[in-house]
């Protein structure tokens, strides 16, 4: 099996320096060969709700024709419609399973700027689901934004329940000498995140299992999360809240984060807020933190209206909508 040939970021540098397969299982190696070929053949997807992969797939009502429809939509598809190095990554990778007479990748992939990124197939059912769809793509255009405005220099920073690595993976391929920190507690989050970060080249990204911040030493200039923050019947990890209304674990993330600001450095939490009766009570929350605690932030919502199928029932009979929002906080230069 070939190294990373065509990936970016390892050019000119010596086998000593970088190593995107240490550690890694043949299994995992594999996955990463796939999505390098995967790119090479300018393959692109962009991941949307559940609600709209459903109706995609009740629309379609037949097999996969071609990559997209293999590692996107994640439907079944018969040997001959790819090709065979794919086919044969897939067994090594062990993320084959049969369907039928047919065949059906356990992941999926999605492209992120110019990374791709491996991700759970559809549906994600599993208690350790690792997903990825429009909340991710708020998010890092969320981070994003940040660091296009930023001058200061980031030595360290750390994405708290980082999913598929997504936020990790942005903040590193735009600070190049920054240590960053992905921290989640389900292992197949972190799997992923290893897996992504070496297809994207980078050696800079640092996989952690870890509650909230427990059993992480230091300061951190940048911490970025993006909670789950709806109340699910089920509680999977990546979309359960908890709490009366999904921000239980929000409001924990921001506990762990504060005390762990560098001078000057920043949180960035873009979580889902229930509003009820015109009042944000996340908002009300997050004033009580950082009223007097030598802190600045900046509040706004960045979607109105997300999940709009959960209103009128459960947990959310008498909310109004339930809003993406992003709060900034910064700590002050001087102590």
């Amino acid at each position: 099996m070939s190294g990373l040939s065509g990936g970016p970021n390892i050019k000119n540098r010596s086998s000593d320096d970088f190593h995107p397969h240490r550690h890694m299982s043949v299994q995992d190696c594999a996955l990463v060969e796939l999505g390098e070929v995967l790119r090479d053949r300018s393959y692109r997807f962009t991941t949307v709700t559940p609600a709209t992969h459903a109706r995609f797939i009740e629309a379609a009502s037949r097999g996969a024709q071609g990559l997209r429809d293999v590692f996107g939509w994640s439907l079944p598809f018969h040997r001959s419609v790819i090709p065979s190095r794919i086919f044969s990554l897939m067994r090594d990778a062990e993320v084959l399973r049969p369907a039928g007479e047919a065949w059906r990748s356990t992941v999926r992939f999605s492209h992120l700027n110019n990374h791709l990124l491996a991700h759970s197939a559809y549906p994600t059912t599993a208690g350790d689901a690792v997903f990825f769809g429009p909340d991710t793509y708020r998010f890092c255009n969320f981070i994003q934004a940040f660091l296009d405005a930023g001058t200061a220099p980031l030595g360290r920073a750390v994405d708290i329940g980082c999913g598929s690595g997504a936020g990790a993976i942005l903040i590193a391929s735009a600070r190049a000498a920054a240590e960053v920190l992905a921290v989640d507690i389900n292992d197949e989050a972190l799997r992923l995140t290893r897996i992504n970060a070496a297809l994207a080249g980078l050696s800079n990204v640092h996989p952690q299992h870890s509650n909230l911040l427990q059993d992480v030493d230091g300061e951190f200039d940048l911490i970025v999360a993006n909670p789950p923050y709806l109340i699910d019947a089920d509680q999977r990890a990546y979309r359960h809240g908890g709490g009366v209304l999904g921000a239980e674990l929000s409001l924990a993330m921001l506990d762990a984060a504060l005390p762990r600001l560098a001078l000057g450095g920043t949180l960035l939490l873009y979580t889902g807020v229930a509003m009820i009766d015109g009042e944000d009570p996340f908002l009300r929350e997050v004033q009580k933190r950082v009223h007097g605690a030598r802190m600045h932030a900046h509040y706004r919502e960045l979607d109105p209206d997300v999940f709009g199928e959960e209103i009128g029932h459960g947990a959310y009979a008498h909310a109004d909508r339930i809003a993406a929002v992003g709060l900034q906080v910064t700590r002050n230069a001087r102590a």
